[in-house]
């Protein structure tokens, strides 16, 4: 998977510019502040539906714009010698497969949206379409945070590479929330027992995908652990459901907790409250985790589940390195980026200047500088 435009109207400080990445590495570079991160929060914001450094009404935004706007174009096939079309209609040397096209426009309250010409009535529907597995200076938080990043981490990856797992994230989020507004009103008997039997149907086949899933990431993880940490020792991944699973399904753990969350308001137990823990053979637990160790293995759990989309769908994702010198010594910075040039990866780095693991790696990269606003095209 190759981006061969990105548009940005209306971003933080752009108004309106183009950046047309190549199939390798590309370097963003720029003085602190001038808005070279926000090229990467725009594919992020594609992929995800949110910024990684926050919700879009957080100041995304541009002061004194109603709504920012972003346009992508990407190829869904690995760079070949071959040339290929863009969805415009243009040449794009280096690229084949089939061309695609996702617009968004948000204000950060509403959104609209379009794939490949045709509106879309969810921003699931966008994110999944184009993969991103980004890496910046707050990925630490995937592993020394809360379970929210990890769901959310888990959830991405079945998006891409389940088709089952959508459709049933979605029917799990309305039984939660149905049953959520009738705790809130304290309402009980059938109508909450009826919603108690459709979340439990929709929670435990969503935590037999997320389960299997993270089972298939393990030995990708483990292998990229050892190369990047090998000082913490072998790493594991341990699901952790939201409920006593070992002891009970899900539906008897709903009403063993009515009680409970008719007096809280809100349903304390099931895949919403899903988790998955770490573990090293050389450390007590991710408490122990250096901040440089966290970030080590928050990138080989982000480049595991990169790997694993490109071993299930035959191509990779697009790799964004947010500040890369900052958060990666030389030596581990060399080991990434030789490991994604040998995938053939799309990589886009940001740095106030060439990262000295790139230098070393003596790899074609394409330049682009950001000044007062603007992107422009730079000498290697």
């Amino acid at each position: 998977m190759h981006v061969t435009r990105l548009d940005l109207r209306n971003l933080r400080r752009f108004e309106d510019v183009s950046l047309r990445p190549t199939p390798g590495l590309n370097l963003i570079t720029g003085e602190n502040g001038a808005g070279k991160t926000s090229v990467l929060e725009a594919l992020h914001l594609m992929a995800y539906g949110r910024s990684f450094r926050g919700r879009v009404r957080d100041g995304l935004v541009r002061a004194g714009s109603a709504a920012l706007e972003v346009f992508v174009e990407w190829m869904e096939r690995p760079a070949i010698a071959a040339p290929a079309v863009s969805a415009i209609g243009e040449a794009v040397p280096g690229y084949a497969g089939r061309p695609r096209k996702a617009g968004l426009r948000h204000s950060g309250q509403d959104w609209s949206g379009r794939l490949d010409g045709g509106a879309v009535a969810h921003l699931g529907d966008l994110c999944a379409a184009l993969a991103v597995v980004s890496f910046d200076p707050g990925s630490h938080v995937l592993v020394s945070g809360g379970g929210e990043p990890r769901r959310r981490y888990l959830d991405w990856g079945l998006f891409h590479v389940e088709p089952d797992f959508l459709p049933l994230w979605r029917r799990y989020s309305r039984a939660l929330r149905q049953r959520n507004a009738l705790l809130k009103s304290r309402a009980g008997g059938a109508l909450l027992d009826a919603w108690d039997a459709e979340l439990a149907d929709a929670g435990e086949p969503l935590t037999r995908f997320r389960q299997a899933y993270l089972d298939a990431l393990l030995p990708h993880y483990a292998a990229l652990l050892h190369d990047l940490a090998p000082a913490v020792g072998a790493g594991a991944l341990h699901y952790v459901p939201g409920w006593r699973r070992e002891e009970m399904s899900l539906a008897d753990a709903l009403l063993l907790n009515r009680d409970r969350d008719l007096a809280s308001g809100h349903t304390s137990v099931g895949p919403h409250r899903a988790d998955w823990a770490l573990s090293f053979a050389g450390l007590p637990g991710r408490e122990a985790l250096s901040r440089g160790q966290a970030k080590l293995t928050a990138l080989a759990a982000l480049l595991a589940q990169a790997e694993h989309y490109a071993a299930q769908r035959g191509e990779w994702p697009v790799v964004a390195l947010d500040d890369l010198a900052s958060e990666l010594d030389r030596r581990h910075q060399q080991r990434v980026l030789e490991r994604l040039t040998g995938c053939r990866a799309q990589v886009l780095i940001t740095g106030t200047e060439c990262p000295p693991g790139l230098a070393a790696l003596q790899a074609p990269v394409s330049v682009f500088h950001v000044e007062h606003g603007q992107i422009a095209a730079a000498d290697p």
